[in-house]
């Protein structure tokens, strides 16, 4: 692999303190993200072992193509044992420590044991001299935000950082991943959300991991000038289309609200009576008179989809404000405004909470009278409980179903103990499929498919192309909003490495994965009969008459787990999350 010998996998052990690097493999070249995530895992961690002990494996892998000048290519997906759905887990996310960490040539990270002491708190340093584990005691409990202010006061402009707050440091199960972004401020406002990996960070006693990579260079194709051009070309050729995320993802209100999927009062409706003071088209307007706008969440992004909110003084409040956080913490709560929204994702994301399972997890909260419908105050002071150890705020950041369980409450909708997102599986069955069986459960980045009239014999098919195309997305590092094909994937690969990949390699790669983590998944427990989403989706209705609900028979479900043939179709389908 000439140009990328340098390549190595980091090792750290948490039980001795100790840090070691190793040879990248040559035959992984290909893989980055959630694929390596799940080989590793695959090869190193029992599927059996407790999600939040020292047998559970941490990685953090940056995706093939970080580091690069491609574009919008630089993410990073955490990936391990999930405390929530008791099986494999990847969850991705933008900022700079992705791209930092493959300057570097470090092609993942990869975290075992425990220390002796649980209640002390660790930090891992990066950079071109090697790596090192040091005590950080005194970010104990520190919010996201004052973490990393603390953290990088002191460092260089090119350093950035991977944190837990609070949630993370009690193992909550809800606990995020944060990453820092790419303005000045480094602010820690990227999440790898789902599946509470920031408890199982929590868990290793890592509080932070720093990652400088100095002076060195982004990765150098060994595709010379033909992969200069190729990012040119896709970079206008994205420039000059629809950019439908122009004013970010919380701009879909209106068209969510219309499908039946902008979830109100714990999903017993598909729209909300707050349809119009929770759209994202308020932030837009908002700019002029309150500051903000628009901004990259990491270098080299071209699509700009991250808003950062101001409040009604004109002072920062958060970045950004998607339409899932807006559908989970709002419209699902009965909150009625972006700005009361804002509140409570700034509080996720200073206590490192997954904004969808805590949303959620307020929603069930709600509809078994513990808490006010649209009480976003009340909802605040839950959250900042968190920080004190408080029992309901603790109980809310354990996710929704240990909400549910300790309210008594029947109506908890998941799927494999994770919440469902916005994109509700009732209008949206081919979706509902991906959370049904698919291997991340209830996860819309995995294959969301935005097709309500799709005949039922095609939503096994449509779900299974969706998650491979997905798969290999979040295994390049391209972000899903750029919408690259597989074509697309495999021509930045062989200008890359000055390689052909054919179609068929591409594709046999994604699935292949997916078979990893089913295999995982497997081997942990899950069992096909049990594939499915909560009963309530199965048997309550939203939309007009209350008629739509998730009926696919399991048979049609489990059909996605057998491979299809591959279509030519597949290589053009769009990766979307």
């Amino acid at each position: 692999m000439p140009g990328f010998d340098d390549d190595r996998l980091l090792h750290v052990d948490m039980t001795n303190l100790t840090t070691r690097f190793e040879p990248f493999p040559a035959k992984w070249k290909l893989l980055g993200g959630r694929g390596l995530s799940a080989k590793i895992l695959t090869a190193e961690c029992d599927p059996t072992c407790d999600p939040l002990g020292p047998g559970n494996v941490l990685v953090m892998a940056p995706g093939v193509m970080s580091g690069t000048t491609a574009p919008t290519s630089g993410r990073i997906s955490i990936g391990a044992k999930s405390p929530l759905t008791n099986g494999i887990k990847e969850a991705n996310a933008g900022g700079n420590p992705g791209q930092d960490l493959m300057k570097l040539g470090i092609r993942a990270v990869i975290v075992k044991g425990q220390p002796a002491d649980p209640n002390r708190r660790y930090g891992l340093r990066v950079d071109a001299s090697g790596a090192k584990v040091v005590a950080a005691d005194e970010y104990k409990n520190l919010m996201n935000y004052a973490s990393c202010e603390k953290l990088l006061a002191s460092e260089p402009k090119t350093a950035s950082a991977i944190t837990i707050g609070p949630a993370g440091e009690l193992r909550l199960k809800g606990a995020s991943v944060g990453c820092t972004d790419s303005d000045r401020e480094r602010r820690p406002a990227r999440h790898a959300a789902r599946g509470g990996l920031g408890a199982v960070m929590g868990s290793k006693g890592l509080k932070w991991v720093l990652v400088d990579p100095g002076k060195a260079k982004t990765r150098q194709p060994l595709g010379g000038k033909d992969f200069n051009a190729l990012t040119k070309r896709y970079t206008q050729a994205y420039l000059e289309g629809p950019q439908i995320f122009k004013h970010g993802t919380s701009t879909v209100v209106p068209v969510a609200n219309m499908l039946n999927t902008f979830v109100y009062k714990n999903r017993t409706e598909g729209q909300s009576p707050d349809v119009q003071t929770l759209d994202g088209a308020r932030i837009v307007e908002n700019f002029p008179t309150r500051g903000g706008g628009m901004h990259n969440c990491m270098t080299g992004c071209i699509v700009k989809c991250s808003n950062i909110v101001h409040d009604k003084d004109g002072k920062y409040k958060t970045s950004a404000l998607e339409f899932e956080t807006i559908t989970l913490l709002g419209s699902n709560c009965a909150i009625k405004t972006v700005d009361e929204v804002a509140i409570l994702d700034r509080l996720c994301d200073e206590l490192g909470l997954d904004t969808i399972e805590t949303g959620a997890a307020l929603g069930v909260l709600m509809d078994s009278g513990g808490m006010e419908w649209g009480d976003s105050a009340a909802a605040a002071r839950v959250l900042e409980e968190i920080t004190r150890g408080g029992e309901t705020g603790c109980m809310i950041g354990h996710g929704v179903v240990e909400t549910g369980r300790r309210r008594n409450h029947a109506r908890v909708p998941h799927a494999r103990g994770q919440a469902i997102p916005a994109w509700d599986p009732r209008p949206l069955k081919a979706t509902g499929v991906t959370y049904a069986a698919g291997p991340m459960g209830g996860d819309h980045t995995a294959g969301l498919i935005i097709n309500p009239g799709m005949p039922m014999d095609q939503f096994a098919r449509a779900s299974q192309e969706a998650q491979l195309v997905n798969m290999v997305c979040d295994s390049s590092g391209f972000c899903q909003f750029i919408s690259p094909t597989l074509d697309d994937i495999r021509e930045f690969y062989g200008q890359l490495y000055g390689i052909t990949v054919s179609r068929e390699e591409i594709a046999n790669q994604g699935w292949e994965c997916l078979a990893d983590e089913w295999a995982f998944n497997e081997k942990a427990g899950w069992r096909d009969e049990d594939n499915g989403v909560a009963r309530c989706l199965v048997e309550e209705g939203i939309g007009p008459g209350h008629a739509m609900k998730f009926d696919v028979p399991l048979e049609i479900i489990n059909q996605s787990k057998q491979r299809f043939p591959v279509r030519d179709e597949l290589f053009a389908i769009k990766a979307s999350g």
